[in-house]
């Protein structure tokens, strides 16, 4: 039973930074990939930034790049995304989604956290 838990979002100012946190339980992080994504409403789920095993390569949309890094802390079972300069764009629900197997570029995630809210005001 894998579930992930996403927690930091919040209200702040373009410019400012914020950092969200996905903590994967019911298995080892260390297994999984872990990618992000941000949807507003009326909208589909946009990818925002592959979050590889230890030893691959992170990738992010070209609309975060050079402002948000993913990260990971296998020994605490948490996946971070770093947000820097943030920008009123920016705003939406952020979902970290897990795959629990070989992971290849178009593949479903396996499992998604709820999602947390990252509001920016301008």
């Amino acid at each position: 039973q894998v579930q992930l838990v996403e927690s930091g979002g919040g209200l702040v100012q373009a410019g400012d930074s914020l950092r969200l946190s996905c903590v994967v339980s019911g298995g080892s992080l260390s297994r999984f990939v872990v990618d992000w994504f941000r949807q507003t409403p009326g909208n589909e789920r946009e990818f925002v930034g592959h979050g590889p095993r230890t030893g691959g390569f992170p990738d992010y949309a070209q609309s975060v790049k050079g402002r948000f890094t993913i990260s990971r802390d296998n020994a605490k079972n948490t996946v971070y995304l770093q947000m820097n300069s943030l920008k009123p764009e920016d705003t939406a629900v952020y979902y970290c989604a897990a795959f629990g197997g070989n992971w290849y570029r178009g593949l479903a995630p396996d499992y998604w956290g709820q999602g947390t809210q990252v509001t920016v005001s301008s």
